[in-house]
């Protein structure tokens, strides 16, 4: 398992390590039953707080991207396909309203939104 985190992007660190193992586990990286490192060697790896670490387990626990086993630590949830499309496209409408409220307070016209989003999938 690898996981890339940056400290100059602003998102929490949380918010990076369950964005990059919600990918792994939905590209079928970490296949399902998969025991992930405990907090505290996740944590030791990434050179962040346990409690980090911990709050992004927990978190994709919640989603049902994980689940924990008592005394012997926490794996990847056989997740249904369609719930995990469900969660990318509530993810994607998300940060599509922030985009749109950027583009509206610096009167960006929507056709011009359309047209970067077409040029961007088409790249």
């Amino acid at each position: 398992m690898h996981i890339l985190i940056s400290y100059e992007s602003g998102v929490p660190i949380y918010e990076q390590i369950k964005s990059e193992l919600r990918g792994q586990i939905m590209r079928g990286d970490l296949p399902p039953d998969s025991l992930l490192p405990s907090i505290r060697t996740l944590a030791k790896e990434l050179k962040i707080g346990v409690i980090t670490a911990k709050r992004a387990y927990d978190d994709l626990c919640a989603e049902g991207f994980l689940y924990p086993v008592q005394g012997k630590g926490v794996y990847v949830a056989n997740f249904d396909r369609g719930k995990a499309e469900n969660f990318a496209v509530e993810e994607i409408r998300s940060r599509l309203k922030e985009v749109y409220g950027f583009a509206k307070q610096n009167s960006v016209d929507g056709k011009i939104i359309s047209q970067l989003i077409k040029e961007i999938w088409e790249n």
